[in-house]
């Protein structure tokens, strides 16, 4: 499992995103919500399980539903880290 900071998973996160979309990564908005990017639904369950292999942890399925920016949900993966690594 990786402990990763806020800013750490927002970079893994933007970078991911702009992949994607074909984007350069400074046109992605950490305050952007998800459902204004321009991702599909496999889109977003493919970046989502690259996610949790590079985590090392499963994220829950209402993740996105309660953090829907990039910056809410690498606030929330950040404080899951800790948490987990605190556990270990």
């Amino acid at each position: 499992m990786v402990k990763v900071t806020a800013g750490e998973v927002q970079e893994w996160l933007v970078q991911k995103i702009a992949d994607r979309l074909g984007e350069d990564p400074s046109s992605i908005s950490p305050g952007q919500y998800f459902d204004e990017l321009d991702l599909d639904s496999t889109e977003a369950l493919v970046i989502a399980g690259e996610m949790e292999n590079w985590l090392g942890f499963e994220l829950g399925t209402t993740a996105l539903w309660y953090h829907p920016t990039i910056e809410a949900l690498s606030a929330h993966i950040a404080e899951e880290s800790a948490q987990r690594g605190a556990a270990a």
